[in-house]
This record gives structure tokens, sequence and C-alpha cells, in this order.
């Protein structure tokens, strides 16, 4: 938010949490003038209630529809999210008070009444804050008095249906003040709803007997149990919403560090020290006038971003969805800046709050506990003090063991030595000792004794390093290092990092959350866990020479994120600067350089690469020089990719990347064979003819010279065999058209295999039938016989844990591909039926690019698109190369959130790359023009099916063809 706006809004919500009537409530709503139409409409519509009760609905109606309006534009000026969530709580308190007087006055005759029979109309839940969203639920306890007047449960029925004849959604009870003393002391949630509840309307002293009876009745006493309650349920509320504040998407009212976590604090507060504002805990010691002052801001903020989600979905949205985040920034008034868009330093800002939150739950918690242990009867203050003794921890006389919990022995010992702020996490790790929150409260009040001179320390530099690279949780403690603003502040240019998000569907964590996981995952490899998932990076951890060098090179690869410049070039010129003060030598800082400037390399060549084609293992070879470098890259590879994201990392991505490693592996250590390409097919052609054992021997030579040298020297011996049967059965069936499938749970894959006549618009046939099937292609396989048919294998990713579900899913997509090859189902109409109704992403922008390279290949032209993903984007691709007359050996798609890059290896018809500058430039414009969404003439011709030749009259086509 820009400084001089967000001075204003600071400003009015100070004014506001001193005193409520600075708000100005009258620009929300002229009360005496809504009292006066509703009191002419009962004159006019005395004798008819229907008339009646439409009249009064319209006017409230109109009053509300104006006042929220007014609250919508009183945020875009003063941007102060309590004031706005004040004056909507007020618009609501004047309609029920209206209506509540109206349904007394002038339906039930409820003024004559004495006071003390009538109904009091209580707002409970966050209503009774005084704060409301303009999409929230309105909690309402209606109290009845002993006894009660007859209309009492009729007035109240009438007030609820209008309320819902107006669209509010309604929470509402209604009780005595004994059923509510009895309820609270079994309900922690009807407990939390009453501990809030505010007088709004009718029965003023029932109101204020049932607070009196609540605060005698049922808080005495009981604060240890509140706390406790409501401590678990904000646990298994962060579990619940990802237990993590750098989700991408963060509800902003229940995730970890959003408005919940705030309300719990003044829950407990009120609960516990009988405060009526959060600005007593000053007087009370808990909280420091700058911390509460953070409070506020925190408060404020989060407030004005859910106002602003709710007026701009119109419903109680929670979740800071990609879609809104840039108008809720354009409403904040950011701005881009070199290097990050205004949309990530809007969210930026929003999870420094959400760090701040955390920061103030542990300030809070930790006065929480010194004054639990003040209040403490004698003898069971005596026995507390005996099992939570502090002891000396060996080797230190700064800190102590406080109950397993490491502590401070001195409050001045930041003071006096400012390393203590390392060498304290550094002595919990080596210890296995949890964090004392006073500890970790005073570390928060001591962040400016890290100077440049600690900086530079060379024993502070030292024990950082040392937990970096502990054999125990070094992903735990650099986390705490990070909340506490200890590692940002230690490292600035992490801190430059810290609550970054980067604006896509991929990454799902802010950038230090992500290299925090990173570390996590390291440690777990290193460790020998997760053999299950990538066993061959478990393998080769032990034998990596370097350690330091790849535990600093995994924390800080994505170091320089959010810069104008490549990430990656900028960040093996931090770690040039970084690694020498860390100690590291210059051979390491080379390396660590090198790693992180080559971080991405890995990944894309084994994603977007034919790693059946020799240049691809030469040329990535050529970059990685050495075998310790290919391990270690490995290694950096799967911790960048798992930390991403959930759901991110899968079997698929793990084989790609061991076939690389081990091709590479091969190159490298001198085994690549170097026989001629000819003699190698000849070889292979013999294992295939010599493995079909139970086939004549004039069926084995005639199978085998069906094949061409890609698929002989490409597909593995078990998969030819596999083939060889399936093309086998479908011949002695007389189909021309089949399919097979089988599934890899390990590499999380499901294998389609089509056999098919050869046709050139086979591939774009086969990717629409999975898109119309919601399949997503990840690889593809396309192979020629010399007889004239294709046997193309496609890779979808799995969805069903078990087996047989997989399968059956799979067979699915294999008829539907076969119902539209034979022209039984025409695909742009199976396409629409999948696409109808869903929008077009148009949250992200990412312009159309279109790369055609003749280095990358001994044989093929390679294409490479990239674009934002949707449905039959590959049929469409796939369709115009074949209108391109370019004929496609492999694909290869992978999917970077709303971004796809897909590759394909093309030659023209005659089996040559594409070296014409001319002809290039025309397929690449032709390219962009699909991938743009851009009206086309080609689109739309893909044939109802390929009518299939009869088995018998085969032709022996294309038999000079190679793919």
């Amino acid at each position: 938010m820009p400084k001089a706006r967000q001075a204003v809004a600071l400003d009015r919500i100070e004014q506001m949490m001193t005193d409520n009537q600075h708000i100005a409530y009258q620009d929300i709503l002229d009360l005496a003038g809504l009292r006066a139409k509703v009191d002419f409409i009962a004159s006019v519509h005395a004798d008819q209630p229907d008339q009646r009760r439409q009249a009064l609905l319209a006017a409230l109606k109109e009053a509300n529809l104006q006042g929220r309006e007014a609250a919508r534009q009183l945020l875009l000026d003063d941007g102060s999210g309590l004031a706005c969530a004040a004056r909507i709580s007020w618009l609501q308190d004047q309609l029920i008070t209206v209506l509540h007087d109206f349904a007394l006055a002038h339906v039930f005759n409820g003024l004559s009444t004495p006071a003390a029979q009538r109904i009091a109309v209580t707002a409970v839940g966050g209503y009774g804050r005084g704060t409301l969203a303009p999409g929230s639920d309105i909690d309402l306890l209606f109290v009845l008095p002993s006894p009660k007047a007859a209309w009492s449960e009729p007035a109240i029925e009438f007030i609820l249906y209008a309320l819902w004849d107006l669209g509010f959604k309604v929470g509402h009870a209604t009780r005595t003040v004994e059923q509510c003393i009895a309820l609270s002391r079994e309900d922690m949630t009807i407990r939390t709803a009453i501990l809030e509840a505010r007088y709004i309307c009718g029965n003023r002293p029932l109101a204020t007997d049932l607070e009196t009876r609540f605060d005698r009745d049922v808080i005495r006493n009981t604060g240890p149990e509140f706390i406790a309650a409501k401590l678990a349920e904000r646990d298994q509320r962060h579990q619940k919403a990802g237990d993590t504040r750098y989700l991408v998407e963060p509800n902003v009212k229940e995730g970890k560090g959003g408005l919940r976590d705030l309300h719990t604090l003044f829950w407990i507060a009120k609960y516990y020290y009988r405060v009526r504002d959060a600005a007593d805990l000053i007087k009370l010691g808990v909280l420091s006038r700058q911390e509460y002052s953070l409070f506020e801001k925190s408060d404020d903020f989060l407030w004005a971003v859910r106002c602003h989600m709710h007026f701009l979905t119109g419903k109680a949205e929670e979740r800071l969805s990609f879609d809104i985040q840039p108008q809720i920034a354009e409403s904040f008034g950011y701005q881009a800046h070199p290097g990050l868009t205004a949309v990530e330093r809007f969210m930026k800002h929003y999870f420094h709050v959400a760090k701040n939150v955390g920061d103030l739950t542990r300030i809070f918690c930790a006065a929480l506990e010194d004054q639990q242990a003040k209040e403490l009867p004698g003898l069971t203050a005596t026995l507390a003090r005996f099992r939570r003794r502090t002891r000396k921890i060996p080797g230190s006389l700064e800190f102590v063991d406080d109950g397993g919990r490491i502590a401070l022995a001195s409050p001045d010992v930041f003071r006096r030595d400012p390393v203590n702020l390392i060498r304290f996490f550094h002595i919990a790790d080596v210890n296995g000792l949890e964090f004392h929150p006073a500890a970790l409260k005073q570390i928060t009040r001591s962040l400016g004794f890290i100077t440049p001179s600690l900086r530079d320390n060379e024993e502070a530099n030292r024990l950082f390093i040392s937990m970096l690279t502990s054999k125990r949780e070094p992903g735990l403690i650099l986390r705490r290092m990070n909340e506490a603003g200890v590692l940002g502040r230690f490292i600035p240019d992490f801190g430059r990092i810290v609550s970054m998000m980067q604006f896509n569907m991929y990454h799902h964590y802010t950038v230090d959350e992500h290299l925090l996981r990173s570390v996590d995952i390291l440690s777990r490899i290193d460790k020998g866990l997760d053999k299950d998932i990538h066993p061959l990076a478990v393998e080769l951890m032990p034998h990596v020479e370097d350690r330091t060098a790849l535990y600093v090179a995994v924390l800080i690869h994505d170091i320089a994120k959010g810069r104008p410049e490549d990430h990656s070039s900028a960040g093996a010129r931090v770690a040039r600067r970084l690694c020498p003060r860390f100690g590291l030598s210059p051979k390491q800082t080379e390396l660590v350089a090198w790693l992180i400037e080559e971080h991405l390399t890995m990944s894309m060549v084994a994603q977007t690469r034919d790693l059946n084609d020799r240049k691809t293992i030469v040329d990535f070879a050529e970059r990685v020089q050495s075998l310790e470098r290919l391990k270690m890259l490995l290694v950096l590879t799967i911790c960048d990719i798992r930390a991403v994201g959930p759901g991110v990392w899968n079997g698929w991505k793990g084989q790609l990347l061991r076939t690389l490693y081990y091709e590479t592996e091969l190159l490298l250590s001198g085994g690549f064979s170097e026989s001629p390409r000819k003699e190698r097919a000849a070889h292979a052609a013999r294992r295939l003819e010599d493995a079909l054992t139970d086939w004549a021997p004039s069926e084995r030579a005639a199978y085998v010279a069906m094949h061409y040298q890609p698929y002989l020297l490409s597909v593995a011996l078990e998969d030819q065999l596999r083939h060889a049967r399936f093309i086998r059965e479908a011949d002695c069936d007389g189909r021309a058209l089949a399919t097979m499938v089988r599934t890899h749970e390990f590499h999380a894959i499901t294998e389609i295999t089509v056999l098919a006549p050869d046709h050139p618009r086979l591939l774009a046939i086969i990717a629409g039938a999975c898109a119309a099937a919601g399949a997503n292609i990840v690889d593809a396989q396309i192979f020629t016989t010399a007889d004239g048919r294709a046997l193309d294998t496609i890779l979808v990713t799995r969805e069903f844990q078990v087996d047989a579900d997989e399968l059956r899913r799979a067979a699915s997509i294999g008829k539907l591909i076969e119902e539209v090859l034979a022209g039984r189902k025409r695909l742009p109409e199976v396409i629409a039926s999948r696409t109808k109704g869903r929008r077009r992403n148009k949250t992200f922008t990412l312009a159309p690019s279109v790369t055609l390279s003749n280095t990358l290949s001994n044989k093929f032209t390679v294409v490479e698109v990239e674009c934002l993903d949707r449905t039959g984007l590959l049929s469409e691709v796939t369709a115009a190369l074949a209108d391109l007359s370019l004929d496609i050996a492999s694909a290869h798609i992978t999917t970077f959130g709303e971004k796809v890059i897909d590759t394909f290896y093309v030659t023209d018809l005659v089996g040559q790359k594409v070296t014409n500058e001319n002809r290039q430039a025309h397929v690449a414009q032709h390219l962009r023009t699909i991938l743009s969404g851009e009206p086309d003439e080609t689109r739309g011709r893909l044939p109802s099916g390929i009518t299939p030749p009869q088995p018998a009259t085969r032709s022996v086509a294309r038999q000079t063809k190679s793919r």
C-alpha cells in the first residue's frame, strides 16, 4: 500500500480502536429518515399486513444496499478494513433494531408489555466483536426472560424471516440466561460465542445479566481449560488449511497467520485477562506498545483484504485465489517494481502480515505461560517448578534447559554478545531442545543486534553452516530462525525473498518457504529416507563428496528470485559473494555457483527433450562435465521439484531424471557405445527375432522386418515383445484399430498403446480423444511400421491409487480413442462437450512462444511451444504440425501450473530436418496463431475418423519412411 494511503488508514484505525464514534456512521445510513419511513409504512398499511411487510422489506433492502455501497466507497477512500467492518456491523445493528422495534410496535403490540418481560437481541461470534465482513453470516442470540411475553417466539420468527427474505445468512439461537450458562459449561463453541455477546436492542438489563452471570459462573477459574481448547482448535484449523502461512492462495479467515489467529488471541485475552479492549494488554505488560501497534495494523490489513474480497466476489469468499489477487492489489494501489508485479508486491505484504501474526502469537503465548506459572497455588507451583526446573546445558553459560526447551540464562545475553543470536539456535540443534516462547520473544526484540559486524563474524558463520549441514533437523532449525526474523537479517539476500510469492499456479509456497522445504527434503535424502520415492538419490547421497556445498546450494538456489535479471545467473553471483563469508573455499564457492546457475537444467532436459536422442545426452554431458556434478545436480533437482508443492513430484518425473542420469553417467564414464547406428540396429533386430521363441522362423523374420531403426534402438526388448503379442492378436482378430493399456504405480503413469493405419493427423486425434476423456498426456512415442501402420505409445498421468481402478479408466480412454478413430464419434463434438461451460483462464497472461532448433538433435528439428494450457491444446498443435507436412517422431509434454511447454521432434515428409528459413518462419507463425487461440482456417478439419483398410489388402506403403 502506498505510504501516504497507509498512514491515513492507520490514523483511521487508531481512532476507531479508541472510540468508535470517530467513524462516520452518518455516511452509511440516515437512521432518522429510515425510522420515519417505516413508521409511515406502518400507518399507510395498518390493515394490510402483507403489503406492510413487503413495503418494510423494500425499505430495509434499499437502506442495506445503499449503506454497503457507501461502506465500499469509504474503504476505497481510507483503506481501513476494521473501519469498514465496523461500519457494516453498525449498519446491520440499525437494520435489526428497526426491524425489532417495528415488530413490537406495529405487529405484536409488544410495547405495552413490561420491559422486564421483553426479549433481548444480542450479536455473538465475530458479529459480537462489532465487526462484520460484507458477505459474512449474522450470528444472533435471542435471550428470553422469565417469565416471557406470549409474543416472544412469534416476534423472533418475524425478525428471522424478514432477515432471510432480505438475503442475509443468519445463524441464531433462542435461549434463557440459565440455558446459556448451562450450555456454555458443556460446549466450548457456545462458550466462545457468548464470550463475545454484544447487546443490539430490546431488554438491555437481560443482556447485562447474561454478561454478569457468564463472567461469574463460566469464566471464573476455567482460564487454562479455555486456553488449551482454543490452542488445540487453532492447531486443527491450521492442519486443515495446509499448516503453513505461506500458501500462495491463502485463506484470509481460517489460514495460518489469518484473522482467526488474531481472534483466538483476543478470545484468550478477553477470557483470561478479563480485558474488553486489546489495548489493555499494554497496561498488563503482555504486549509492548510497538507490538500492540503491530496487532492493530495486522488486524486492519487482514480485514481490508477480506472486505475487498467479499465486495469483489459478491459472496463470503475467504480464499485469496489467483483470479482475484490482481484486482485486490489494484484496490490497495500497488504498482509494479522491477522484478516484481503489483500483485506479487501485494502478496509479499500479505505474507509479511501473516508472519507478524505468528510473532504476536508467540509473544502472547510466552506472556500467558509466565502468568499461569505465577498463579499456580503453593504446592502445585512447587511441584511444577521441580518438574520444570532449569538445568545447565553442557558447554553453555548463556542458555539453560527449561523442561526440554532452550531458554535464556539472563535477559541481556544477546546485547552482551550478538553471536548468541546464532548460537541460541545451534545449541538447540545440538541438544535436541524445543524453543521457549519467552526466548523467541526476546530474540524478536533483539534483531537490531544483527549488524554487518555479526554477519561477517567467523564464529557466527561457522555455527550457521554447522546447523545447515546438521544430521538432525536442519530444516526445522532454519524455519525457526526465519520465523524469528533472524535468518533474513543474518543473510540479507535471503531476507529479500522472505514472504515473496510468484504469481503462477505452479509454485504452491512463498520463495523462502520453498527453500526451507528443499532443505527438509535434502535432509531426508541424507538420512536415507524416502527411498521409495527417489531410490537413486538416496543411493547416491552417501557418495557425494561435498555435502556442505550441496546444502548451501539447496538453501540459496532461488535466492535471487524477484530481480529483473535471470534468477539462476543472479543467484550464482550472490553465491560467489556469500560462500566465502560462510567459510567455503574457492573451489566450493564455484561449485555452489555452478549448481545454482544450472539448477533448472536437468529438470528441463529430462522433461522436454527426447532422452532416446543421443545428441540430448551429449549436450547435457558437456554442460555437466563430471560425475560429481551430475550426482549433486540430480539431488538438487529432486529437492527443488518436490518442494514446489504437493502433487508436483510424481514417479514419471523421477523416471525421466533417472534415465537422464544413467545415460549421462554412461557417457561421462566412457561407457557410451561408439558402434555405428546401423550395426546397433541390426543387433537389436537379431535380439528381437531370437526372443520370439514361440513364432515360426518365417513369421519372426517378417515381423522384425516391419520395424525401422528408431523403434529397434529406443524401445526396450520387454516392450517390443509385448507389442509383438499385441499386434499378432489384433491381426488374428482382424482389427485394424486396437489399443492396449498398462499402468505403473511407481512411475505414476499409465501407458496406452494404439495400433492404427498411419495418418498425418493420427496423433492429433489421439491427443484430442485423451483431452475429451480428461487424460493428461506427458509423453508420446510415435513409430511407423513398414506395412503402413502406426504404433503409438501415449503416457498419461495416473489418477487412481488402485491398479484395477486405473486400468478401468485407461480402458475407457482406449475405447474412446478407438471410437474416434473409427468415426463412431466426432472429435470436435466430444471436446466441446468436455469444455462446455468452462471459462477461459484470464487470470494469467503469457505470450505464446515458438522456437525451432536444428542443433538439439542430429536427425530432427526440435519444435518447442510455450503458452497457457487449455483443454485440447495438444490436439490442435499436433493437427497444425500435420497440416504443415511435418512428421512427429516424439512428443514431450510438460505442464507448469497454468503454463505448458510441449516439445516435438519432427522431420519433413521425406525424413529431413526443416532447414529453409522461410519455411521455419511460416511454421512458427502458424503455430503462434494456434497457441493464441485466434481463428484459424485449418481448425475444425479433424477427420471424423480414419477408415481402416482391410487387413488382407495391406499395402507396403512409405517403406522408406524413418520415424
